[in-house]
């Protein structure tokens, strides 16, 4: 295939993409069960009446790891309203791996890893990371965001959210 149609079938697919995102209507998150690092067990239904970030991550994706400061930097200042963070660590990722980065870094939330891939599949087969959904206190997905974003309007989503 030569480079000018890569380009151009790319281009069509962000488009579509953001398309996607911008026209989704609000959807229930998916009823799953997430295991944190320490064994703690807890549903999507245990975390309503919070603004939830369900972030998919992997140990090798460099933007996550370059992502991971502002995401604990974000719930550190904003946990006491009612703000959450998963980190759910996708099932390729060696769990040893997850386990030394989160300790390593004493990552303030939960991290999970999804070691048979349930939790991705729930969410639409995440495939690619970071993949994040804001999921609001009624259990909406607000928003969905791929890859990096801007950390001001992200916060700002957040604290709308948590208004709301």
């Amino acid at each position: 295939m030569s480079k000018l149609k890569i380009i151009i079938v790319a281009a069509v697919a962000a488009v579509g993409l953001l398309a996607w995102q911008l026209s989704s209507p609000a959807r229930t998150a998916p009823q799953v069960s997430f295991t944190n690092l320490q064994g703690k067990t807890f549903t999507t239904q245990d975390l309503r009446d919070k603004v939830v970030m369900v972030k998919f991550w992997a140990t090798s994706c460099v933007t996550c790891i370059q992502q991971m400061p502002d995401t604990a930097a974000t719930y550190t200042a904003l946990a006491d309203q009612g703000y959450d963070v998963i980190a759910v660590a996708m099932d390729y990722d060696p769990i040893d791996y997850v386990r030394n980065y989160a300790e390593t870094r004493e990552l303030p939330f939960n991290v999970v890893h999804d070691a048979d891939g349930k939790i991705a599949a729930a969410f639409g087969n995440v495939q690619l990371t970071p993949t994040a959904f804001l999921i609001d206190k009624d259990g909406n997905i607000v928003k969905r965001y791929l890859g990096n974003y801007n950390k001001e309007e992200f916060v700002k989503t957040v604290q709308r959210a948590l208004a709301g």
